[in-house]
């Protein structure tokens, strides 16, 4: 990738008092990454540095945790991300239809919470999408540390939505009441020092796409970090930007807009020096999931007058037709 990474300054849409003119140099900028790579980095978020810096304190914390005390929280079926998923238990080059060794971290995952008891969230049809979460009782900072930094990502992606519509040429609310009973999940994602080589064709992460709509990322190093694929097939560093958020749109975005923008295949690689204490990293990730029901159809100003390449569909049949590709393994998001 001979251009720069894309880092764009989104506070015209999160500060009070910002030109017009700004608010159309930031949909623009956009615009033009979601086209070129389907990754971009943001700045100017509102996401305050202490929510942030407070989920990694307790991630640690947790993962420092005996392997059995972790297992306390387990998750309970393959089809639910939620509680702890031990090394060994996701393969993600699976969701691609490639295969590979087992992806070398351990994660914890929560999805929605504080639900009305009403039969959108409690009936048949929203199994697993809001399946219980698994709180573990150590340490206590958890909890709280991911019941505060889910709602900040609720209000970064809610702000991109807005950004995204009016780059697709769409009234700003466009996807409001496509996301506003989204069934995302907030994955902590620990990258441990490996005690020993990898296996042949192991890595941290395999190569895969996102499923959903975007996913917005926080890591605490670059040290055996995420790559993306260019569109010549060359793998491209991530950089880790001091307060900035990577955003990657996902398939179900790439559907949307009929291939317009791309969901681009990326990994996390192996550190250089795989025992290294150094190269213990953690990824925050919230994979931002619109309503299972939402549906996903060719958006009329990308179709440029031709047939739209996909068949209208759902998230819910989307997500299950995707995961049945992989059937043997444990579902990525």
């Amino acid at each position: 990738m001979s251009r720069p990474f894309p880092l764009i300054d989104i506070g015209p849409f999160t500060r009070p008092g910002t030109s017009e003119a700004a608010r159309r140099d930031v949909i623009a900028a956009v615009e033009q990454a979601c086209r070129a790579t389907g990754f971009l980095a943001v700045t100017g978020h509102g996401v305050p540095r202490a929510v942030t810096d407070a989920l990694v304190r307790a991630a640690y914390a947790f993962f420092d945790l005996p392997l059995e005390e972790k297992l306390r929280v387990r998750r309970p079926a393959p089809e639910q991300n939620r509680g702890y998923i031990p090394p060994g238990d996701e393969t993600l080059a699976r969701l691609r239809g490639a295969d590979s060794p087992p992806d070398l971290k351990e994660l914890f995952a929560i999805g929605p919470f504080d639900l009305p008891d009403d039969p959108y969230f409690t009936g048949p049809a929203a199994y697993p999408s809001f399946a219980p979460n698994r709180w573990p009782e150590r340490p206590t900072s958890l909890a709280p540390a991911l019941r505060l930094y889910w709602r900040a990502m609720e209000g970064l992606a809610g702000t991109l939505c807005r950004i995204f519509a009016l780059a697709l040429g769409l009234p700003e609310r466009f996807f409001a009441a496509k996301v506003d009973r989204h069934i995302s999940q907030l994955r902590l994602m620990h990258y441990p020092a490996q005690a020993t080589a990898p296996l042949p064709g192991q890595l941290r992460a395999g190569e895969h796409a996102d499923l959903g709509m975007m996913t917005l990322i926080h890591s605490d190093n670059d040290v055996g970090g995420l790559q993306l694929k260019d569109r010549d097939g060359s793998w491209v560093d991530a950089p880790v930007i001091g307060d900035a958020f990577m955003v990657n749109l996902g398939d179900l975005m790439m559907r949307w807009t009929d291939d317009r923008w791309i969901s681009t295949p990326h990994r996390v690689v192996n550190p250089p020096h795989v025992a290294d204490a150094r190269s213990r990293r953690l990824s925050i990730g919230m994979f931002w999931i619109p309503n299972y029901d939402a549906e996903i159809a060719c958006i009329e100003s990308c179709r440029d007058g031709a047939p739209a390449k996909y068949a209208p569909t759902t998230v819910a049949a989307y997500r299950t037709e995707r995961f049945a590709r992989t059937a043997g393994s444990a579902p990525a998001y």
